[in-house]
């Protein structure tokens, strides 16, 4: 009840800031800032008049939209297999990271679209690039919440399994992984954020569809509403990712603690 209070909460804030969005922009009357009846019958328009055979979704959706997602779905899934892999071999070896740190660092420091150029000329135009672009900005988080995560194994869980003599495997997989997983979850949050960013940011350049595309084409075209579709829609699309995360994140961590505490009292209302 109290997470359903919560969530109603939220909603009627974010209904409150669409109605005050709608009166200030019908009294400003700006051409780049249309209300948002104006931007919903444009995203209807071009999301959902499509044949009922296609559950009224256009060929847009199929083209754009459903391509930018499973770009940016196979980079940052990418990114978490090798962020996570390296961050733990990283994090349980006693002098990797002195040697590997300096130069993890300055691979972060870079800014990802600086780099698009670099991957235009490895990769050329198309889908490689933009995961390359992907890939490259939204591991960060992960590789190093992973080695924090790896690092922070309870020593007494670390004698306990040498006494049993566990297998290399069952000790990364049974102590290790469970042990930095709450760390981990919070990198892919972050990552998962900067992966949808850098999805639009790699379809800008050189691609002839996609979300960021269309963005791009709907500002040279001086297509307000239909730009504004796009930035509401990316915005939409963070917010259902996240939050499938987050059910994922609490149904993985449901055996800790603090975990199982919260989901009681959610369960008895407290």
């Amino acid at each position: 009840m109290r997470r359903m209070r919560d969530s109603l909460s939220g909603w009627v804030v974010i209904t409150v800031l669409v109605v005050l969005w709608e009166i200030t922009t019908r009294i400003a009357r700006s051409p780049f800032f249309p209300p948002p009846t104006e931007i919903a019958d444009m995203a209807r328009q071009l999301w959902l008049s499509g044949p009922a055979s296609h559950l009224f979704l256009s060929d847009t959706v199929f083209t754009d939209i459903l391509t930018s997602l499973a770009r940016m779905l196979g980079g940052w899934s990418l990114a978490a297999l090798l962020g996570v892999s390296l961050g733990v071999l990283l994090g349980r070896s006693a002098t990797a990271m002195d040697y590997l740190g300096p130069i993890l660092a300055f691979l972060r420091a870079i800014p990802p679209p600086t780099l698009v150029p670099v991957f235009l000329a490895l990769f050329s135009l198309g889908t490689p690039m933009q995961v390359a672009t992907i890939v490259f900005g939204s591991i960060w988080p992960i590789l190093l919440n992973s080695v924090d995560g790896a690092r922070s194994v309870d020593r007494t869980k670390t004698e306990t399994a040498r006494a049993f003599r566990l297998s290399t495997v069952d000790w990364v997989l049974g102590v290790v992984l469970p042990a930095a997983s709450p760390k981990i979850f919070a990198g892919l949050r972050v990552s998962l954020s900067l992966s949808l960013v850098l999805m639009v940011i790699s379809e800008l350049v050189g691609s002839t569809e996609g979300i960021g595309n269309r963005l791009l084409f709907a500002q040279r075209q001086f297509d307000f509403p239909a730009m504004w579709a796009g930035i509401v829609l990316l915005g939409v699309l963070g917010f259902l990712l996240n939050t499938a995360l987050s059910a994922v994140e609490r149904r993985a961590l449901a055996w800790q603690p603090a975990n199982r505490q919260a989901a009681l009292a959610a369960g008895t209302g407290a």
